[in-house]
């Protein structure tokens, strides 16, 4: 093995959906950096477009596409956008998702059924077209990767995310029953899925205010204090994430199948 060449993507094609800012901006700049060109997808059409800018002036291939991942006709136009532009892909990052914070007896209905319908629903119609087009036959034909944005809050409990929680647990068990199959199928198509801890993005950051707005946590600093010290190695970056990322999709990941890649500075090994 080419041990240099196998943690590139050279001459592959990913699509990232929720690309616009945070980890799905880093996984996008990571995978153009090395070698990919990326289709970035979201709803944030400015912040996309102004990713995509970033990449190209750095040398890379990248377009923007205006992405609602709860649509599934977005997902057919999606597919077909890549296949026109870059001939198909073989690369999906399944990042899109939101959050939102109640305790269990006050959690409406409504916002419980829009996380599931984002984080849920969006990856699996996302694989759901992946397998189609990367499976021998399909319009790009030659399997490849999916990696879906989980969280540790798929593995462990907290207080006051309830319909998070459930959401990454799904994605969890999603990716595990898709990747046996296509296995099974022999369609050269890999799925595996990411378990951040705290990194710091925006919703890292609501993720703390949220306990003190529910009043689990005094003040902002008690919260910080707490949810950072349950990280033994601190908050993550969204670097970090990119790293794990471009690994799962890259050649050197080639026989890992089904796995979930827990990336939190030890907090799940307490």
């Amino acid at each position: 093995m080419d041990y240099e060449k196998a943690f590139r993507v050279d001459g592959r094609v990913a699509v990232v959906t929720g690309g616009a800012r945070g980890i799905g901006a880093a996984v996008a700049q990571a995978l153009a950096r090395c070698g990919a060109a990326v289709l970035v997808t979201d709803v944030l059409e400015d912040a996309g477009k102004s990713i995509v800018t970033d990449i190209c002036e750095s040398g890379g291939r990248a377009e923007f596409l205006e992405h609602d991942v709860t649509s599934e006709e977005q997902w057919e136009a999606t597919t077909s956008a890549v296949t026109q532009l870059f001939g198909g892909y073989d690369i999906l990052v399944n990042n899109a998702g939101i959050e939102t914070a109640a305790l269990v007896s006050q959690c409406t209905l409504e916002d419980f059924k829009r996380v599931q319908d984002v984080n849920v629903n969006g990856v699996f119609l996302g694989m759901k077209h992946a397998v189609r087009a990367m499976s021998p036959g399909g319009p790009a034909g030659k399997g490849g990767a999916i990696v879906n944005m989980s969280s540790v809050t798929g593995i462990i409990g907290t207080a006051a995310h309830i319909a998070y929680h459930s959401s990454k647990g799904a994605v969890r068990l999603l990716t595990k029953a898709a990747a046996i199959e296509c296995a099974a199928l022999k369609s050269g198509i890999r799925v595996n899925s990411i378990h951040p801890g705290i990194v710091e993005t925006a919703m890292g950051d609501n993720y703390v205010k949220d306990y003190v707005e529910l009043g689990l946590a005094p003040d902002l600093a008690s919260a910080q204090e707490a949810i950072q010290s349950l990280h033994p190695m601190g908050y993550g970056t969204v670097e970090d994430v990119a790293c794990a990322v471009l690994y799962l999709a890259s050649g050197a990941a080639r026989w890992v199948n089904g796995s979930e890649l827990v990336l939190d500075g030890g907090l799940t090994a307490q």
